[in-house]
This record gives structure tokens, sequence and C-alpha cells, in this order.
């Protein structure tokens, strides 16, 4: 059964554009710099908390891409390009192949590409090796996280900051509590490594971009691109995973260029 998504609108009175889809144990305002750079540039745009995450249902089951992405189709209206980081762009692949006429197009944020097995080829060996990095500041003192941030992320915008610091919630103590528990975060785990997403690609029939900084996944979006009808890949190289946070006015103006690709 499909769940109603928290969104956050950028754009008053734009239309939508653009849907926007975060990471694992992600958020929907990682976007929100991309989101108010889209709407400078005359782009209305949604970014959603998928199921587990942030303001949306948590569900105890349902983390399959099928279900994630049943989630998705209750807020796409006129056909908009739905970018996804991460995780995400492996979600707005599977989107894409198996809903090609509900968008004009995708865009992959350092995502898309993702194929555990062929890192992990035992479900448990990924499972144990991919326990979430932000266990260990769960039961932290919010501001004691905030400035681990802040001095971690020099080069970020105000937006990608409080981006990050919305991934968790904080408790009435005021210390770090998770949105997504670790046994759905294990669910998610387990539906990607079970993803053949290079499958995908060659049956796709809209534009796909992929946005990368992770150099580790360039042999898999040149394949990628090679698989795809209309792929194109651009690098941002040394640049952090959410991209997207970290240099949302740049990304914003790629994900523009989609409207006329």
């Amino acid at each position: 059964m499909s769940l109603p998504l928290h969104t956050i609108r950028h754009g008053d009175g734009l239309p939508v554009r653009f849907v926007l889809v975060h990471g694992l144990a992600s958020n929907a305002r990682m976007w929100d710099g991309v989101g108010l750079a889209l709407a400078e540039l005359g782009h209305g745009s949604m970014a959603v908390d998928l199921r587990g995450h942030g303001g949306s249902p948590k569900p105890d089951d349902g983390y399959d891409f099928d279900s994630v992405v049943g989630d998705l189709l209750g807020v796409l209206e006129d056909r908009p390009v739905v970018a996804g980081q991460s995780y995400g762009g492996n979600v707005v692949v599977h989107l894409a192949a198996t809903h090609p006429e509900l968008v004009s197009g995708i865009v992959c944020v350092d995502g898309g590409a993702i194929e555990l097995q062929h890192t992990f080829p035992v479900l448990d060996d990924c499972i144990a090796a991919l326990r979430p990095p932000y266990e260990r500041f769960v039961g932290t003192p919010a501001a004691d996280y905030e400035r681990f941030l802040r001095a971690t992320h020099v080069d970020w915008p105000e937006t990608g900051i409080q981006g990050a610091l919305a991934c968790h919630q904080v408790d009435d103590e005021g210390r770090i509590q998770v949105f997504l528990t670790w046994e759905r975060h294990r669910q998610i785990i387990e539906a990607m490594w079970n993803q053949r997403v290079s499958t995908l690609w060659p049956t796709i029939e809209v534009p796909v971009l992929f946005v990368m900084a992770s150099d580790r996944m360039r042999s898999n979006v040149e394949a990628a691109v090679d698989a795809l009808r209309d792929g194109r890949a651009h690098w941002f190289d040394g640049a952090h995973h959410d991209v997207h946070a970290q240099k949302p006015v740049e990304v914003a103006a790629l994900l523009a260029g989609m409207l006329s690709s």
C-alpha cells in the first residue's frame, strides 16, 4: 500500500518541474539549496521524505523498490524531472524503468549506478559493512553534532548544514536520535543488494543525467551511459558525496538543463 509522503515545496506559484529524492538515512531538506536555486531560475520543485525518513510515515516493512517507488507515484504530476541522490538515484532509475510515462527525465546525483553485489557477494557481509555511520552520534548533544558538521563541512552553504542537521531528530534532552531505525535501514540495504540496476539502464526511454562526485563509481557510470538510450554524465571531481548540499547552485543549473534536453 502506498503511503502519503511529507514534501517540501520551493518556488511559490511556480509549476513543479522537479521532484527531488534524498539518499539513505537522509531527508528532503538536503535539497533546500537546490530548490531555492531552481526557484531563482524560475522552476518550482518538490522534495520528498521517503518512507521511514523525516516527516513521512515509518512502517516496519515495505522498503523494497516497488513499494518505495509506489509512494512516489502520489506526488508525480505533469511528468517532472525526478532527481535522486545516492540510494535515491537507484530509486529514480527504478521509477523511470517501471513508469516511464510519469517522468520526463531523471538525474542521478552520485547514485543510480550502485550495485552492492559487486563489492559484497554475500548479503550478510554487505549488511555488516554498511552499518550506518550516524550511529556513533546517537545520544550525543545536538549542539556537539552541529559543531562537528560545521568543522568538517566548511565549504558547505548554510542550507546544506541545516539539511544535514535535519537528517536526525532531537529528543527532549537535546540529544541526537534517528528517524530511520536500524531494522528499516537494514531492509533498504537488502533491497539495494538485490537490485540489478544495470539491467534497468537499457530499458529506460527518458533522458538520464548522472551528476557524480565519487570516482569509485566511474566505471559503472560509464557503462550506464553506454547502455542508456539517452545518457550523459557530469563529474564534480573531489566533491562530497552530498554534492547537492555542497554545491546547490551548480547542481540546480545542471538540473535546469534537463528541461531543454
